[in-house]
């Protein structure tokens, strides 16, 4: 398939590397290499996450069809991919909620927990981890309730926390993330196959790492909490300040044997994107698949960027794309805005570029929905804001109220793939010709 001319047709560039880069983490593609062979006893599949659905189909077509499989994925509502869904295959999979937890979510958790116990060490568990799962997978310490979770998760949401510091919280408030639920494999060999959604790749945040150690402790979760003013019920404070929810740390010989694979990491996704644009003759620069920071400052920051190489040649020369991932985080301060961190990222990099003439920009979370709307995230043009203006929109008071979605939803600039099946978190893409 041709790719779109980046000169000719800047948006559908601008989608055709987004396209490559989701491309690049679908699970059919990755899995192969990662699979061991089948062990004397069972094989059990569990795990959680937006691409949940795609691992286990992966995972069901490339497991040889004489070989006992079985097992239960929860993932998000709606990412099941339809062929599987309509002909289910040996491993079963579930739907839940997505970024709040609900009771498919701890019921499913509550699943797995059973499935991973009385196995031997002749059995194997494959656990298929994605970016979501911390909320898919919720199962509350003793003496928390599932509201209480819900109540604390959406805090966390609200606050501005990175992804790193939210999910502390959430495993030393869970009965299975954190490591617990390969303790609770024991001793049954453990393999996990991860899809990376976090900076910088740790496999004890994806997810809130359920299979790996965790170096985190009660009273980092305590000064997290803290840091952002979020209040939490006198069980939950309890269970952190005595340690009675400690995690099980690095070194535990309940972990001895098991193994962690990277199948799709947001770098890979960027290279595939940036060996696009090459074939298109446009050089590609990639600054990090590592960004945080509040999305909308990102955007002002990538927007002066580009800026100055529109302007002044530097530090790049044009025509190029400038190719950026990670987790940015949306401080929600206004009720009733709709958005999420594509789009908001957008939003402050439309403001900040000024309708800069020859600069496209595109940014959009690979799995498809960004925060809970129906859109992955959008595209900004050298004439957004003057198109905005004529039908009488302010950008700023839209990212005052925190609607980037209000904002570029009348401009018909949404990208709505619908759910991708993958997940290896924020996509930006800023062509300058």
């Amino acid at each position: 398939m041709t790719t779109p001319s980046p000169h000719t047709d800047p948006r559908g560039f601008l989608r055709a590397l987004y396209d490559a880069a989701v491309a690049r983490a679908l699970p059919a593609e990755t899995t192969a290499p990662w699979l061991p062979q089948p062990p004397k006893g069972r094989t059990v599949v569990i795990g959680a996450g937006k691409a949940g659905g795609a691992m286990a189909q992966a995972v069901d077509a490339l497991w040889p069809q004489g070989a006992p499989l079985s097992g239960l994925v929860v993932t998000r509502y709606d990412h099941v991919p339809p062929a599987y869904k309509a002909k289910p295959g040996r491993i079963d999979v579930v739907e839940a909620a997505h970024p709040v937890p609900d009771e498919a979510g701890r019921r499913a958790a509550q699943r797995i927990a059973q499935l991973a116990q009385g196995l031997t060490a002749d059995d194997l568990v494959l656990c298929l981890i994605s970016g979501g799962g911390s909320a898919l997978l919720s199962l509350p310490a003793p003496g928390i309730s599932l509201e209480e979770k819900q109540a604390i998760n959406k805090a966390l949401l609200k606050s501005g926390a990175a992804i790193d510091e939210m999910n502390c919280v959430r495993k030393h408030l869970s009965a299975i993330k954190g490591g617990r639920l390969a303790t609770h494999c024991a001793p049954a060999r453990v393999v996990t196959l991860l899809i990376s959604d976090v900076p910088g790749d740790a496999p004890e945040v994806i997810a809130s790492g359920p299979t790996v150690p965790d170096s985190t402790t009660c009273a980092d979760a305590l000064a997290i909490l803290n840091r952002y003013g979020i209040d939490i019920p006198p069980a939950a404070r309890a269970g952190l300040e005595s340690g009675a929810f400690e995690s099980p740390k690095p070194g535990d010989a309940r972990f001895a044997g098991h193994q962690v694979h990277m199948i799709a990491t947001p770098r890979q996704s960027l290279e595939a994107a940036a060996a696009m644009a090459r074939a298109a003759g446009i050089t590609p620069y990639i600054l990090s698949d590592e960004i945080e920071g509040e999305s909308r400052e990102v955007g002002k920051v990538h927007a002066a960027l580009a800026r100055s190489v529109a302007h002044a040649g530097t530090p790049f020369a044009k025509p190029c794309v400038i190719l950026s991932g990670g987790e940015t985080t949306v401080t929600v301060k206004s009720k009733g805005g709709r958005g999420g961190r594509a789009t908001e990222f957008l939003l402050g990099c439309a403001i900040a570029l000024q309708g800069q003439p020859g600069v496209h920009v595109l940014a959009a979370d690979t799995d498809g929905i960004d925060g809970v709307e129906d859109n992955a995230g959008a595209i900004v043009t050298p004439d957004t804001l003057a198109r905005a203006r004529a039908m009488g929109m302010k950008a700023q008071e839209f990212l005052d109220a925190n609607n980037a979605y209000g904002f570029f939803a009348p401009l018909s600039d949404l990208v709505i793939p619908g759910p991708t099946f993958t997940n290896v978190n924020d996509f930006r893409a800023l062509l300058i010709t």
